[in-house]
């Protein structure tokens, strides 16, 4: 321990014989790791920021909407429509091991909803409470979702929108327990939706859509056909072989062919989600290029000066080894030396950094790039880059420093 503080006493003496030096060397690597953090930091909000708003529809959600045949089967013509119903939906979850949750949903335009002279006419959704988790639909606090008693009984109960709510009975308005006019039938508003950002939507976003039970709406508006339906799946990754057994099960039911995918339009968002973990492990990748270059080069400039150390100090490391001291001792001296100047480098680096990152928070940019997040990978991504570039930084000088001859040494 003596040892070790007596070297580490004798780094600090040459740093401070050598401050401007020392600045510009210290310099490099502060800005180095602010840069590696920051860019990092930079791609895991972007990351969260496109995640974020890609599942405010849901997340790894299926939508599927019937279609129409486009090859002549079992005896059947092409051109042929299909049509789902309610008992098809629970047809394939009993059938499918794949799927997790699935609902059917059916939707109808045109029909006003309306309290007072406030009129509107959004998307009325029917749909089962295993609609609203799959689809991100949250209550505000104080209100609920749809539940099993609405949908036995056939309450008329409606969830509103956010925005629906607001443009109905104000934004200061607490709208749960109070009625709104689906037509000419009065509705009790059990829900409001929680804000939430939605960048994408099939009909119209959320905050603007009304959503009663699917048996209240089958009820009222006499529909027998499910415009849609949604599913999640156990396994993401097996998206297409679940894809492919719906095609089979309903084929077998409709008698079409399981291979004409016109038969049932498709949007799969687990194909959105594979596109975000590639774009986002590139973005990754090169924000850390450039951090990496922009460390290394630092690195560099931290060797040139240890070169520098070494050549200055020749005569006392001649003078070293001349009463005993082993070649390990004076690399270790070099390397020990070099791994200081990147220890507190990176330590102002990284302060820099977290206060960069608390700065540029406050910005209101969440919705463009999303705010920088220092993560734990990140953090240790950035001190093992760190170690590397000290040890090498460091090993070189060192390795020529033990390397003298002490009879050149002590001639120099």
């Amino acid at each position: 321990m003596g040892q070790f503080l007596d070297t580490f006493k004798e780094v600090f003496h040459y740093l401070r014989q050598y401050k401007s030096r020392t600045f510009m060397t210290m310099f490099g690597i502060v800005w180095g790791t602010m840069t590696v953090i920051l860019l990092l930091a930079f791609g895991v909000g972007v990351k969260r920021s496109m995640s974020k708003n890609m599942h405010g529809i849901g997340e790894s959600i299926v939508i599927v909407w019937p279609g129409r045949t486009s090859k002549p089967f079992a005896g059947y013509g092409r051109d042929r429509a299909i049509r789902l119903t309610d008992e098809d939906t629970e047809m394939l979850r009993r059938e499918i091991d794949g799927i997790k949750n699935i609902s059917q949903e059916y939707s109808k335009w045109g029909v006003p909803v309306h309290l007072g002279d406030k009129i509107n006419q959004p998307n009325i959704s029917g749909i089962i409470p295993e609609y609203g988790p799959m689809r991100n639909i949250m209550p505000q606090p104080g209100g609920r979702w749809i539940n099993n008693l609405d949908i036995n009984d056939r309450r008329r109960v409606v969830f509103l929108g956010n925005r629906l709510k607001d443009f109905l009975f104000g934004e200061q308005v607490d709208a749960v327990g109070k009625h709104v006019y689906i037509g000419d039938i009065p509705f009790l508003v059990v829900g409001v939706l929680k804000k939430k950002t939605q960048n994408s939507s099939y009909r119209q976003r959320d905050r603007d859509r009304a959503f009663i039970p699917a048996s209240t709406f089958a009820a009222i508006f006499g529909h027998r056909y499910i415009s849609n339906f949604i599913y999640t799946m156990e396994d993401p990754r097996q998206n297409k072989a679940v894809e492919k057994r719906v095609f089979e099960v309903l084929g077998k039911k409709y008698k079409f062919d399981p291979t004409d995918t016109e038969t049932l339009w498709i949007w799969d968002t687990t194909e959105a989600d594979k596109f975000l973990f590639y774009f986002s492990l590139g973005f990754n990748i090169f924000m850390g290029l450039i951090g990496v270059i922009t460390l290394v080069v630092g690195g560099i400039g931290l060797a040139n000066i240890m070169y520098v150390v070494v050549q200055e100090r020749t005569r006392e490391i001649g003078i070293r080894r001349s009463i005993g001291a082993k070649r390990w001792h004076i690399m270790r001296q070099f390397i020990f030396e070099s791994f200081i100047i990147i220890g507190i480098s990176a330590i102002l680096g990284f302060a820099l950094a977290v206060l960069l990152i608390q700065i540029i928070s406050l910005f209101p940019i969440e919705d463009i790039v999303g705010h920088p997040v220092l993560s734990i990978p990140v953090a240790l991504i950035s001190a093992s880059i760190l170690a590397i570039i000290g040890f090498l930084a460091g090993f070189f000088p060192a390795r020529k420093a033990s390397r003298l001859e002490v009879v050149d040494c002590l001639r120099y």
